[in-house]
């Protein structure tokens, strides 16, 4: 408005001079009409200056070879506008380091652990491709070697409110299994990722994900369906082109107060078993409440997690379903401070008359967003009344600029 102000105000000042040649000249219906002529082909260019001002791109220098002419009668969209600001972002992506140094002490007769391990550096690398797409590569740094952990591209403005993911991806199945190891809130994953869903790696493979969010009022539901490749360790095997696997995925959020939130979803995986020729199906249910006080945000906060997971696979003598949960909570009750404690239990895939119990607590300070210090306690009952007794120091540092992980 205050440009429309100004150019009025420059039409009239611009127009003012003609009054007194009317005024003195006389007034014939030629001198009329000439006068007439004149104020509207100044009204003309200020409409052009205005929508030059308003949207129209600034006219490149001829001297400059490469830049790209855009004629006055193609005007640049938004998308455009956008790519051009963003340009540099695809030959600079956001990139970081993250450093997971893990030190285990006490005695496991079933499954021991090192001493000292640089449990893994994860190197990310994330980038808009253009208005349309963007793309994010995580490699795992072992000190076996290295892994393409996830690399997908992602398509954000289809029609229909898709959002399409095609590459190598961790499943939408639970919550751990979406997680990297980086931002897990212990120093090890649950026994029934373990036992049932893969350990480290999980549910995770080449494919393609869709998902859509569902308007309901007062609720954020999101719909996913995943296609995978049929191969992801310990949990589905691919012998054949054919055997690929199927990951469903329905979560639902919503807000209890002004301070606190509850995320729930349900799960649903099946492909080839990884120990027959038989299918396997997994189904899981995860429920997340989180509580964070708006006037205490920095200093108090509470996190509780919950997952069970039902495993219907082949065995020996015929099919049998087993089944494993974790249940867990997180206190902040500091600054920089947090304690949690879990309790899990879970059967074993490859045997779901065996069944493992464990409980661990933990204490983790934050000196500050790029690191992490972490002790954990953790006692295991193995099947067999096999008793592992065990301390865990974990220390996370990172650098660079990493982009935000699916809350």
């Amino acid at each position: 408005m205050r440009i429309v102000r100004i150019l009025a105000g420059l039409a009239v000042i611009g127009a003012f001079p003609a009054f007194p040649a009317v005024a003195q000249t006389a007034q014939t219906p030629e001198v009329l009409q000439r006068q007439v002529d004149e104020l509207k082909e100044r009204v003309a260019k200020l409409e052009a200056a205005l929508a030059a001002l308003q949207g129209a791109p600034a006219p490149v220098p001829a001297a400059a070879p490469a830049a790209v002419q855009v004629q006055p009668s193609e005007p640049v969209s938004p998308a455009g506008a956008a790519a051009a600001a963003s340009s540099a972002k695809v030959f600079n992506p956001d990139m970081a380091v993250i450093g997971n140094f893990l030190g285990v002490g006490g005695k496991n007769p079933v499954d021991p652990s090192k001493a000292f391990e640089m449990r893994e550096t994860e190197a990310s690398f994330q980038a808009v491709v253009d208005p349309y797409a963007r793309a994010d590569f995580f490699l795992s740094f072992g000190e076996s070697g290295v892994d393409l952990e996830e690399g997908f591209v992602t398509f954000t403005s289809l029609p229909g409110g898709l959002l399409v993911k095609a590459g190598k991806m961790r499943a939408a199945f639970g919550k751990v299994n979406t997680l990297h190891t980086h931002v897990l809130p212990w120093a090890d994953r649950p026994l029934v990722t373990a036992n049932l869903v893969g350990g480290e790696e999980g549910i995770a493979d080449a494919g393609v994900s869709v998902a859509r969010l569902i308007p309901v009022p007062g609720l954020f539901l999101e719909a996913t369906g995943q296609v995978f490749r049929g191969d992801s360790e310990n949990v589905f095997a691919s012998r054949r082109p054919r055997d690929l696997s199927y990951v469903g995925h329905l979560r639902a959020y919503r807000d209890i107060t002004e301070n606190a939130n509850l995320d729930a979803g349900v799960s649903y995986a099946r492909g080839q078993s990884f120990f027959a020729d038989d299918p396997s199906t997994l189904v899981g249910v995860d429920v997340t409440y989180r509580w964070k006080p708006l006037q205490r945000a920095i200093y108090h906060s509470f996190v509780g997690r919950s997952e069970v997971i039902w495993n219907h696979a082949p065995q020996p003598l015929g099919s049998a379903t087993g089944a494993g949960f974790y249940v867990s909570g997180d206190y902040q009750f500091a600054r920089r401070w947090y304690a949690g404690g879990r309790y899990d239990a879970s059967d074993r895939a490859t045997d779901l008359s065996l069944r493992d119990r464990g409980g661990s607590a933990s204490l983790t300070f934050w000196p500050s967003e790029f690191s992490q210090v972490r002790g954990q306690y953790r006692r295991t009952v193995y099947a067999g009344d096999q008793v592992a007794n065990e301390v865990l120091f974990q220390l996370q540092f990172s650098i660079g600029a990493h982009g935000a992980h699916p809350f």
